[in-house]
């Protein structure tokens, strides 16, 4: 099992932090350090420490994710023009928190890709 991180305690709400959704599955809430004008983060509630430690268990969380963050999207008045969701796994691929996350940018235009 993964260490406790500060999003465990976020969802718990022993750190309190103002909820954007919450159910038995994930829970969502904006980002402290917003990398765009709309910058959400939407987690598990159960702890999975990188995108390599999902098991077929964790498909309806991981779909979970998703739709929430199309909910999240449409509520911020963002789903119209685009956003993007990320996923970092591991230190070279930018993760700092070591449970799963998905962040939902939007709100501006983003640019391009780095990748083709």
């Amino acid at each position: 099992m993964a260490e406790e991180t500060i999003f465990s305690k976020i969802i718990r709400q022993e750190i309190p932090t103002p909820l954007l959704y919450q159910d038995e599955l994930v829970t969502a809430f904006r980002d402290i350090t917003p990398q765009a004008s709309t910058h959400v983060l939407i987690i598990p509630n159960k702890l999975i420490a990188t995108i390599n430690d999902v098991t077929e268990d964790d498909e309806l969380t991981l779909g979970r994710m998703i739709t929430v963050a199309k909910k999240i999207a449409k509520e911020e008045g963002i789903a119209e023009n685009g956003y993007r969701l990320i996923i970092n796994c591991n230190e070279h691929g930018g993760q700092e928190v070591y449970h799963i996350h998905m962040h939902l940018v939007g709100g501006q235009h983003l640019g391009k890709m780095l990748a083709k």
